[in-house]
């Protein structure tokens, strides 16, 4: 179910819990700022989230709010992650969902990084 990318942080979100650890995952990368790991629920090969460390809804939200040092870190994360996994040769797509129109469906910022295979036009209008 889509979120409303308006409301506050749920601290109860299941990045916030996989942050805290209450929740496995299998992590890619992590630093100080952001963490990356695989998706549950691939759609293409190479399928990974990289989401901050800090309480953010949504890119707007993050833009908005996060310090100078966290904005850096993030995007420096997605670039570490795509080179790392091999996918800046071939190509890849960052997708970030932000809102109910947009199908964000966890109300914690996160990109997705999706590789590996053709990944076919970047909107199917419905």
């Amino acid at each position: 179910m889509p979120i409303d990318a308006t409301k506050p942080y749920d601290p109860n979100n299941v990045f916030a819990r996989i942050l805290r650890g209450e929740m496995p995952f299998s992590k890619v990368y992590e630093d100080e700022h952001a963490l990356a790991f695989h998706d549950v629920n691939p759609q293409a090969p190479v399928h990974i989230l990289v989401i901050p460390k800090g309480a953010y809804v949504s890119w707007d939200d993050f833009s908005a709010r996060a310090s100078v040092e966290e904005l850096a870190g993030f995007v420096r994360a997605v670039g570490h992650v795509s080179r790392d996994m091999g996918l800046v040769p071939r190509g890849y797509r960052v997708l970030a969902n932000i809102g109910r129109l947009a199908g964000q469906e966890v109300g914690h910022l996160h990109v997705h990084i999706f590789g590996g295979e053709p990944l076919g036009p970047m909107l199917a209008r419905q």
